[in-house]
């Protein structure tokens, strides 16, 4: 037992902090016999394993140069790369002082705040948000204003009252941050017109936005959009994305995309944190994806994961009561389900004593209070069979409050 007063040396941060909401309540997963629909976990049965291990080669081939450190902003065959495999959805190959590879897309998300935030800045959310990317800016001192999603996305025509009045009311307004394609929790994706639409407002109002697309690539029905990037003149779109939903997450490998100057500072503030993202992980993602796995392997994780979409979407219309909301999503990993006056707080404890396990909805708020009535499922994770009896047995539990 430490005899050493912690909390009179700790920071306002570290004195603040609070565990995410989601890994608190994943403890309860490991029950045995519990159907989880709670992590945001991709299928461990799909992970490329034996095509991962083809590209360990590259070890052989270029391990001395693999295994020293490498540059803060990237092993450049993998910039390059992902520069010309992400052409067509930004518009234009990227050009290499305008990306930094990540260790996973949260750090790309704390570099950004980290050279645009002051403490006591503020960030507009949408409101549901990933947790994630909320406790990451409020660990830089970030203040959220919020804007409601319905099925579209961002409800966009609500923000320059939201900016307007902020202002008013002493915010300094920095950015603003989207999940554009199936968002976490809702799985919504803004339209077109929206994300023409929020540009629009960006500009208007001199704000950056920043564009988060980590489950972009798995639509199972529907056509792609156009990322806000894209249709950006003006360099005031950041983008992100990862390798971690569309490969394997623990290769912790994403990139960041922006203009070079912002990107610049960003490097800087990594060499102070880890110098730069494992050349071990880049060259094997590299390799993978130079040997042609990667182009093969989303068709199949497309076709695995949309399977398991619509055995959720089917069992909930089967067991669930019949005043339960939500849309089914064209991709991504999650439902977003609200169960009118059933505080999914309460409910949480009772479907883990049925076997299943969920999110709770005030976890996605970043004022409390918010969202009770609402409940993230993830349906990529269980198996069919296990998507069946987990929605039975969270009907039980329903029924019982």
């Amino acid at each position: 037992m430490s005899t050493v007063n912690w909390d009179a040396r700790l920071s306002e941060i570290a004195l603040n902090v609070k565990p995410s909401p989601i890994r608190a309540l994943l403890k309860y997963t490991k029950t045995p016999g519990v159907i989880s629909f709670a992590g945001g976990n991709p299928d461990p049965a799909v992970f490329p394993v034996a095509e991962f291990a083809e590209a360990s080669q590259i070890l052989s081939r270029e391990g001395k140069d693999v295994l020293q450190y490498g540059a803060t902003n990237g092993y450049d065959p993998l910039k390059e790369y992902i520069s010309k495999w992400m052409a067509p959805r930004m518009g234009r190959e990227t050009k290499p002082d305008e990306m930094l590879i990540t260790t996973g897309s949260q750090e790309g998300m704390d570099l950004l705040c980290s050279v645009l935030l002051n403490d006591g800045d503020t960030i507009i959310v949408e409101g549901p948000t990933y947790p994630g990317a909320l406790h990451a800016m409020r660990n830089r001192g970030a203040r959220f204003l919020s804007v409601p999603c319905d099925k579209d996305g961002l409800c966009v025509d609500l923000l320059p009252g939201v900016i307007e009045q902020g202002r008013k009311d002493g915010h300094k307004i920095k950015f603003i941050y989207s999940i554009v394609n199936f968002q976490n929790p809702s799985g919504a994706t803004l339209s077109k017109e929206r994300r023409a639409k929020l540009l629009e407002i960006a500009e208007k109002y001199d704000l950056i936005i920043f564009e988060d697309d980590p489950y972009g690539h798995l639509r199972y029905n529907g056509e792609h959009v156009p990322t806000i990037f894209s249709m950006d003149k003006g360099g005031r779109v950041v983008y992100a994305c990862s390798f971690s939903k569309i490969l394997a997450p623990g290769t912790r490998v994403a990139w960041i995309v922006g203009a070079p100057e912002l990107i610049q500072k960003m490097v800087m503030i990594k060499q102070g944190t880890n110098l730069c993202t494992s050349v071990v992980a880049q060259a094997l993602v590299y390799e993978y994806c130079r040997l042609g796995h990667l182009d093969g392997f989303l068709p199949k994780i497309i076709a695995h994961y949309g399977k398991k979409r619509d055995a959720m979407d089917a069992a909930f219309k089967k067991y669930l009561p019949a005043n339960t909301r939500y849309h089914t999503p064209e991709g991504g990993f999650f439902f977003w389900l609200q169960v009118p006056g059933v505080d999914s707080t309460k409910l949480f404890m009772k479907a883990i004593d049925h076997g299943v396990a969920f999110v709770t909805g005030p976890a996605f708020y970043a004022e409390a209070g918010e969202g009770l009535d609402y409940m993230r499922t993830c349906f990529t994770f269980a198996q069919p069979e296990e998507i069946e009896e987990g929605a039975k047995r969270l009907a039980a539990a329903i029924k019982e409050l």
